[in-house]
């Protein structure tokens, strides 16, 4: 008979989500575990009592009597100190757990023997990725910022041209490119904004102009910042900065502040309180009636006036959001997510699909993830053995060559192409000749022709221009134009079955060129906005 696996009810005042989906409960059963649920415990996040019974769950009335029976308890937010007391020796609790800035529960869980997955700590290596909660539950904040930034905001995020008059787009800060930052990125430049971003690490640039928005530079020598590691170095999280760099940062975004409708701060770095980023002069150099959102509220915030789970407006009229519960505010979408993390981590745990935990600490992802085992503070871990995902070697730049070098090179490329086409024409001229001593007069003018028509059609399809077609569709095209052309030559001969075979010949050639047009047009109404 297989382990039971169960999910409380959160106790954490406001938290909606639930660490079980009655559809992850279904996965998790053919993993040979028999799933708990405490009456009550998706309600907020959607997930009716009678929803979890239909999929096998059992619902159990209390927390005492599901800790009680179950041999892993899945949470979400850190547990509460009556929650550790109830666990026992061997116990297993995956959830968040935060054991930097939780010393005391650390503590508590070791002296009961319970061994904790802390699922804000599995590496970010590939292998991991589809249990990294951190990501989902960033993926979801970054969105709900957006959100919730419109629901304060006065204004269309979209420019319009009405009858009432012209809307201005609104202008978009966001500072911080991790997952959150992307999210919000995304949701802003979909919603019509102009977006623009901010992040310490260069190397995000291509992924924020890829997504539409403006990559905002500084005018700072890299070498300069004093970052012992880039981000990509840190598990894709960024680091912190020197002084001088953050000057730079500060002031570049005192320039931005009185342009900016909305600002979004997501910047944290692990272990630490959130940076000071947004000031209380740049708030005072906002409009009235711009919006900050702040997601690093519950490390202290990145502005100067954000109070945690609080809505407060400055006295020029600027709104700061510090909300800690973004996730929680889409509990259902939350919940699949997370839920679907934990399911792959007890997959992880489970290589037999048997039911049973196997708790191997020499798999990188399940020792990372560890903070308690057996009896032992498994906290800090190791470095893992895989580098992050971010983790690249920096390319190496490859040397421009001087203008003697240039000069040199492309006389070398003269040269060689001259002695290769004398080559070329040497030989055609001897083939030419062997050909012509031989062959009758009549064939040799048909030839010469043959030869010139495809030199000429040759040089037309090299040098056709890509620039409405692919390079396929541009080359077909340019092989259909000699087509028609030929074809129009022979339309004049007096033989009727040289005149029919010129018409089919024009007509397939310009079903063929008007057909690639189509296909062409197609192609470029894909990537228009409808």
């Amino acid at each position: 008979m297989g382990l039971k696996i169960g999910s409380p009810k959160e106790r954490s005042p406001g938290e909606s989500r639930v660490a079980m989906t009655p559809e992850s409960a279904s996965q998790l059963q053919k993993l040979g575990y028999d799933c708990l649920i405490e009456t009550g415990a998706g309600v907020k996040a959607g997930f009716t009592d009678d929803a979890y019974r239909k999929y096998g769950v059992t619902v159990v009335d209390g927390e005492a009597e599901l800790y009680a029976a179950a041999d892993v308890v899945a949470k979400v937010r850190p547990p509460e100190s009556a929650e550790i007391d109830r666990l026992r020796q061997g116990q297993t609790l995956i959830s968040f757990f935060y054991p930097g800035q939780n010393k005391e529960l650390l503590e508590a869980a070791k002296a009961k023997s319970a061994n904790v997955i802390a699922m804000d700590m599995v590496p970010r290596i590939s292998r991991a990725q589809k249990m990294d909660a951190l990501s989902s539950m960033a993926n979801i904040a970054g969105y709900r910022a957006v959100i919730e930034a419109g629901s304060n905001f006065g204004r269309f995020f979209t420019g319009q041209v009405t009858a009432a008059g012209k809307v201005p787009p609104a202008k978009v800060l966001v500072i911080g490119a991790g997952v959150a930052g992307l999210a919000a990125i995304g949701t802003a430049t979909s919603l019509g904004a102009i977006t623009y971003a901010f992040d310490v690490r260069p190397e995000v640039a291509e992924q924020i102009e890829s997504m539409g928005a403006e990559f905002v530079f500084l005018d700072f020598n890299e070498t300069q910042q004093g970052q012992g590691q880039d981000g990509a170095a840190t598990g894709g999280y960024a680091s912190p900065s020197s002084p001088e760099f953050r000057e730079k940062q500060l002031e570049k975004f005192r320039e931005l502040a009185p342009e900016i409708d909305i600002v979004i701060t997501t910047a944290l770095i692990p272990g630490r309180d959130a940076p000071k980023l947004w000031l209380a002069d740049m708030v005072a150099m906002m409009k009235p009636g711009s919006v900050i959102i702040d997601l690093a509220a519950e490390r202290g915030g990145n502005c100067d006036l954000t109070v945690a789970d609080q809505r407060i407006v400055s006295d020029n009229g600027v709104i700061v959001v510090g909300y800690t519960d973004f996730p929680s505010r889409m509990a259902t979408q939350a919940s699949t997510l997370y839920a679907t993390n934990i399911r792959h981590m007890v997959t992880d745990l489970t290589p037999a699909k048997d039911g049973v935990l196997v708790h191997n600490m020499e798999d990188d992802v399940i020792r990372g993830a560890t903070v308690t085992y057996q009896g032992e503070i498994t906290f800090p871990p190791p470095p893992p053995k895989i580098q992050a995902i971010a983790a690249q070697k920096p390319k190496e730049k490859v040397k421009e060559p001087t203008p003697e070098e240039k000069r040199a090179a492309e006389t070398a490329a003269f040269k060689k192409q001259t002695r290769a086409q004398a080559i070329l024409l040497a030989v055609a001229t001897v083939l030419l000749l062997i050909v012509g001593a031989y062959a009758p007069s009549s064939f040799m003018s048909h030839f010469v022709v043959f030869v010139l028509a495809c030199f000429v059609g040759f040089q037309v399809i090299w040098n056709v221009s890509h620039s409405l077609h692919t390079p396929l569709m541009a080359v077909t095209n340019a092989i259909s134009g000699i087509v028609i052309l030929g074809a129009l030559l022979q339309s004049g001969s007096g033989n009727w079955l040289v005149v029919i075979l010129s018409a089919l010949s024009v007509l397939v050639a310009t079903i063929n060129i008007v057909g690639g047009f189509l296909v062409t047009r197609r192609m470029l109404a894909m990537f228009q906005k409808s």
